[in-house]
């Protein structure tokens, strides 16, 4: 336990150290693009700058919640602050999905009647914003797969890079051939992306609000497993769910035989979720099988009641 406890304080550090690099450098970069959009006159290159700006929103968040999260829990809050991550996950993706209903508009308006646009500043821009959110992406990534809210984070850029390489090319078409459209073009592609990153984050981080079965985990399997202990008879009343990323919690009734050992199945049932299904914390209820069937007359008369 203390070497898992040590672990986890371990990742948390490196989760905030990694958004707190990021942060910086994209904001400095938000500013050059936004520079870089007014002067050349490219809605693709404010549309990533746009972008950039909810990133650094988004990891500035990201950056709040992992540090809210390691708050001790109170009387009041019980399972502590560790929802905030989820929080601030949902709120980045809510954001992404704003964010490309305004471009996918702008854009729009712009199509029709195509500005001049300064492609060769806007490709040098362009290229510094790819360059950023390379290394924003590599900074990331080692905290992506365990926390949602880093992957959030993660996703913002990873929509901001893809953003850039459609600057790229919307600039490379301006500059060679004066295809002017290619801006509002590139705008359209670019929301297209956001909307696809944001989806998928807002429907995950809904689930765990809604305390749904997390992700790789099958009741049906849990189920069995726990049926497959010595002394098991039945199970009923299982409940799986996230209280934030990679900390699953579970509550069972698992109904036993008369002389099975109660402290020996449980410590059996918590070794086997923890180990098969990553499930840290599960209260288990057992029951003797003769108290259970005692109980089961009862049902109707009580139902009936």
């Amino acid at each position: 336990m203390g070497h898992a406890h040590h672990h986890h304080h371990a990742e948390v550090a490196g989760n905030r150290r990694r958004l707190a690099i990021a942060l910086v450098l994209t904001a400095i970069y938000m500013v050059a693009e936004i520079v870089g959009g007014l002067l050349s006159n490219s809605l693709a290159l404010l549309a990533d700058a746009g972008h950039m700006f909810s990133d650094t929103a988004a990891l500035g968040l990201s950056l709040v919640a992992v540090t809210l999260a390691q708050r001790p829990a109170t009387s009041h809050r019980t399972y502590g602050f560790h929802r905030a991550e989820i929080l601030a996950a949902l709120a980045n993706g809510a954001a992404l999905l704003i964010l490309a209903v305004l471009i996918a508009r702008e854009a729009w308006e712009r199509i029709a009647e195509p500005p001049d646009v300064h492609g060769g500043l806007m490709l040098a821009v362009a290229f510094g914003g790819l360059a950023i959110n390379f290394a924003n992406l590599m900074i990331l990534s080692g905290g992506r797969k365990q926390n949602l809210n880093v992957r959030g984070a993660w996703l913002h850029v990873m929509a901001d890079a893809l953003g850039s390489v459609g600057a790229i090319a919307a600039g490379a078409a301006i500059y060679f051939f004066d295809w002017r459209w290619a801006d509002p073009a590139a705008s359209f592609v670019i929301a297209s992306l956001v909307v696809y990153s944001a989806w998928g984050l807002v429907r995950e981080t809904l689930d765990v609000l809604m305390e749904g079965v997390p992700k790789g985990i099958s009741i049906d399997e849990v189920t069995g497993a726990l049926m497959g202990l010595p002394g098991v008879l039945d199970t009923h009343d299982l409940h799986v769910w996230s209280l934030t990323s990679g900390r699953n919690i579970a509550t069972i009734h698992l109904v036993i035989a008369d002389d099975a050992d109660h402290q020996g199945i449980i410590d059996t049932a918590n070794r086997t979720l923890a180990e098969r299904f990553s499930i840290s914390h599960a209260t288990i209820q057992v029951e003797h099988d003769e108290l259970a069937n005692k109980c089961k007359p009862c049902a109707p008369a009580a139902a009936a009641g």
